[in-house]
């Protein structure tokens, strides 16, 4: 992504929605203190650029995160979205785009 991100906006609109999956608030902010990745999501990019995150919880757990940018003065902030566990499918899948991409 390239950007230095200051933290997280969070409000009453995003918060209900991301937990709705069990998500908690602490789970996707330690999403981007270890590898994560990140894809541009522009299927689903309106009005404002969206990304995917695919990344692992303090357990392992994976997680995947729909969020935006949101500009606060001159602080660049993560605006989830959207955010739940992954199915079994989509770890497998995602671990062997790893592995491919570690192979390059």
């Amino acid at each position: 992504m390239g950007v230095r991100v200051h933290g997280f906006a969070w409000d009453g609109g995003n918060l209900e929605k991301c937990q709705k999956h069990g998500v908690s608030v602490a789970e996707i902010e330690s999403l981007f203190r270890r590898p994560v990745a990140v894809l541009p999501d522009p299927a689903h990019s309106g009005s404002e650029t969206r990304f995917k995150a695919i990344g692992r919880n303090d357990r392992g757990r994976h997680i995947f995160l729909v969020f935006t940018l949101r500009r606060r003065g001159s602080r660049v902030l993560i605006r989830a979205v959207s955010a739940r566990y992954m199915h079994r499918k989509e770890i497998e899948h995602y671990e062997k785009e790893i592995a491919r991409a570690e192979d390059r």
